[in-house]
C-alpha cells in the first residue's frame, strides 16, 4: 500500500521502519520539515515529505503526533481517507481538554470530529514502540501479542486489522470509536502485551 505517516517520533518512526521492511510505499512527515527526516529516509527508503505529500495519494494514513496538534491538521486533506489514530491523550502534555478529562468523549472520537470525513480507526496506541519494533511474531505463535482495533467503518477496520496481522500481531476487534476508551491509558490492555484472549478480557474489564 501507499502509506502516509504523520509524526516521526517513537510510534511514527517505528511504523516507518516496520512498514518499509514489508515493502509498503511510505511517505513520512513531521512538523520540522522533510529535511529533518533525511536520516530516517536514508535508513528505511521511505520518502520524507510535506503533510500534503504524505496524505493526498495515500491508501492509508497514520496519525502519530501529540494530540493537541490534531486540530491544526486541515480536515479537507483527510476526506475519505482511512486514518489510523495512534494517539493518546496525556493531560500533562496536551493540556486540559474538557471532553477528554471528563471522558464524555473517547480521544479517537474527538480526533474524528476534527477530521470530518476521515474513516478513523484506533490502533497502535496501547503498545510500546520498542515492542512494536521487536515483538512481532508469525500467526499462531504462542507468544504473539494482540492489539485492539476500534472503529466505526467496517471496511476501514478490516484493512487495519489485516495490516496489524502482517506486522506480526493478532488484531482484536475492540468495537466502535466510542468504545475505544477501553484501550486508552490506564486501562487493562494499555501497555500490557496481552494475547488475544487477554485483550478481549481486558476490554471487558475496563472501567470509565
Amino acid at each position: 500500500m501507499k502509506i502516509g505517516i504523520i509524526g516521526s517520533g517513537h510510534i511514527g518512526g517505528t511504523l516507518t521502519r516496520r512498514l518499509r521492511a514489508l515493502d509498503h510505499d511510505v511517505t513520512v512527515t513531521n512538523s520540522r520539515g522533510p529535511q529533518s527526516l533525511s536520516d530516517l529516509a536514508e535508513e528505511t527508503g521511505a520518502t520524507a515529505g510535506t503533510l500534503e505529500d504524505a496524505v493526498q495519494d495515500a491508501d492509508l494514513v497514520v496519525v502519530a503526533i501529540p494530540l493537541f496538534v490534531v486540530p491544526a491538521l486541515p480536515p479537507e486533506l483527510f476526506d475519505g481517507k482511512v486514518v489510523i489514530d495512534a494517539n493518546n491523550y496525556y493531560p500533562q502534555r496536551d493540556g486540559d481538554i474538557g471532553e477528554l478529562l471528563d471522558r464524555s468523549l473517547s480521544s479517537s472520537r474527538w480526533t474524528a470530529e476534527h477530521l470530518k470525513g476521515a474513516r478513523v480507526v484506533k490502533a497502535f496506541n496501547n503498545i510500546q514502540a520498542q515492542h512494536l519494533m521487536d515483538h512481532g511474531r508469525p500467526a499462531g505463535s504462542p507468544d504473539r501479542i494482540a492489539l485492539p482495533i476500534a472503529g466505526d467503518d467496517a471496511e476501514a477496520k478490516q484493512l487495519v486489522m489485516r495490516l496489524v496481522d502482517t506486522l506480526g500481531f493478532d488484531p482484536v476487534d475492540a468495537g466502535t470509536l466510542d468504545e475505544s476508551w477501553r484501550q486508552q491509558p490506564g486501562t487493562p490492555v494499555y501497555g500490557t502485551d496481552r494475547d488475544a484472549p487477554g485483550v478481549r478480557q481486558g476490554l471487558v474489564e475496563a472501567r470509565p
